[in-house]
């Protein structure tokens, strides 16, 4: 998604915005830190006109926040961030996961075991199951399922990025990584199955259990 984005983005500010996105979430800037509008000018070779913006539209969804006397910070990631950030994507894709059982279509289901197959190499050969951002990633592929577009628009221009953040710096590792992918199994499966109800419970089950393999790693 990143490199695709970047392809497709025809302004500066548009490039500039999503660099800083990804620098953020994947942790190249670290969270909780402060942003210099003179020093990112210079690093991405723009004016500080473009910075501002870009900033701005990072606070838009939720990466940036801006505190009196100190100007604008990297969020950070917090366990209270973090309980009502996932409290929102657990209602939110539960109710994702439901619509994509009765709304995607048998082309676009056998296309999300595929992406699972290619995802059970990874883990298999590589130990990890990081998921780039995108069409590549199983959530979004879920929430795209939905077919609902209010929905769409509040998680991915809303909090993806910011689960994401969560996701990616803390999420990914240990144990967790094989529980996840079966996780992600049953929930392709009871999607199949055109299993609204179960498909809704065990994206829930799946984000709390997320959720609280976070939270041990922010104590």
């Amino acid at each position: 998604m990143f490199n695709s984005q970047l392809e497709q983005a025809i302004t500066s500010s548009d490039k500039t915005f999503i660099k800083l996105r990804y620098a953020i979430v994947e942790g190249e800037i670290a969270a909780g830190s402060k942003l210099s509008e003179a020093e990112l000018s210079t690093k991405y070779t723009v004016s500080r006109a473009v910075i501002r913006e870009a900033i701005n539209r990072l606070e838009s969804c939720h990466l940036v926040e801006r505190k009196a006397n100190v100007g604008a910070r990297v969020v950070s990631l917090s366990p209270n961030g973090l309980v009502e950030l996932y409290q929102i994507r657990e209602s939110l894709e539960g109710m994702a996961a439901r619509l994509a059982a009765k709304n995607m279509t048998s082309n676009e289901i056998e296309e999300l075991n595929q992406l699972l197959e290619s995802h059970a190499n990874k883990v298999e050969q590589e130990g990890s199951y990081y998921q780039e951002a995108g069409d590549v990633d199983f959530h979004y592929r879920i929430i795209l399922g939905c077919k609902n577009k209010q929905l769409i628009s509040l998680l991915v221009d809303g909090i993806y990025h910011l689960v994401r953040m969560y996701r990616v710096q803390l999420g990914m590792s240990g144990p967790r990584i094989t529980t996840a992918f079966d996780e992600h199994k049953h929930i392709v499966s009871a999607i199949q199955n055109r299993d609204e109800e179960l498909a809704e419970m065990l994206m829930r089950r799946h984000i709390m259990y997320s959720k609280n393999n976070i939270a041990n790693k922010l104590v």
